[in-house]
């Protein structure tokens, strides 16, 4: 259990230093729109860049880890969101929000320094292979839904699905992470070696992003105060902490996945909630209080699920 909390405890705490810098105004809270904006474009994705240009792959299919990953998505959110319809009552527009809250994975500013931590290298690498379809696939299933819910509700022109899919294929192509992904296997396909000056470089500039993009969310945390109907944000809350990652190591261990793999999904999908669910409410113009409380309630007990997780896959 000790080791254990030698890799959880440093993850939760950059978070609190992040919050404590905005809390005692060392900091105003848009300085975490800058750093999030370096570990987002810069950072991570050089992260993202170095491990894939040297992985070895074992003739691993991503498929398989695809399919572990958002089955478990699948399911938790299907539950959250039924779960706030009928058994909260609630408008159909907030249950599409409460279900993207309860699946969807901080795998960014969380997940990814926690799996480099625990893991290393052959976790950072799996977690790569996710990010690169796990946010259009989110946006994407969620801005669908709250589109089909906001016409159900209040009528209305709605946009069809090529639409929708045309918009984020877009913004794909200009996305840093699949840009690095893309570059990363390139590189380890030509078997070219790195020249030492660029190798340190890269290494300098990946070293800064599991801390940066931390402090950077503990920072945007001041951004999400807990309020509005708590009882569902407790309920998406423990869906999230507990229901995914069991959903996703029941199929991992189902369809055989390698046991890095398999704690990499674990691990990442047993992160606090992404302020993705928050950022799809204020687009919507619905459904903030729910994702915000999430996100900070999810955080605040996250240090206490992920250790469990971590203990158990150790």
């Amino acid at each position: 259990m000790y080791a254990v909390a030698i890799n959880v405890a440093p993850i939760f705490l950059l978070i609190l230093i992040g919050w404590m810098t905005v809390k005692v105004k060392l900091f105003k809270v848009d300085a975490s729109d800058v750093l999030s904006d370096f570990v987002f474009k810069i950072a991570v994705p050089t992260l993202i860049f170095r491990t894939l240009a040297s992985a070895d792959f074992h003739g691993a299919s991503p498929f398989k880890l695809w399919v572990t990953y958002f089955a478990g998505v699948a399911v938790t959110w299907t539950v959250g969101q039924l779960v706030t319809r009928h058994v909260f009552k609630q408008d159909l527009r907030i249950s599409v929000v409460a279900g993207i809250s309860s699946a969807f994975a901080n795998n960014i500013f969380i997940g990814l320094p926690l799996v480099g931590r625990s893991i290393g290298s052959d976790g950072i690498v799996a977690i790569s292979i996710l990010l690169v379809i796990h946010l259009p696939i989110m946006m994407i299933a969620g801005t669908i839904l709250m589109e089909n819910a906001t016409h159900k509700v209040l009528g209305g022109e709605k946009r069809n699905a090529f639409a929708v899919l045309k918009q984020v294929g877009r913004n794909l192509a200009q996305n840093p992470l699949v840009i690095a992904l893309l570059l990363g296997l390139g590189f380890n396909m030509t078997g070219f070696t790195m020249p030492e000056v660029m190798t340190t470089v890269i290494d300098q500039i990946a070293s800064m992003a599991g801390p940066a993009a931390l402090i950077s969310l503990g920072m945007a945390l001041t951004k999400y105060p807990i309020r509005g109907n708590l009882r569902i944000a407790v309920t998406m809350t423990a869906l999230k902490l507990i229901l995914l990652p069991a959903c996703v190591w029941v199929t991992a261990h189902a369809l055989g996945l390698s046991p890095a793999w398999t704690a990499a999904l674990v691990l990442t999908s047993c992160v606090p909630t992404g302020i993705n669910s928050w950022l799809l409410a204020n687009r919507f113009g619905i459904g903030h209080s729910i994702a915000a409380s999430t996100i900070s309630i999810s955080t605040l007990f996250g240090v206490l699920t992920v250790s469990f997780w971590a203990w158990l896959l150790s």
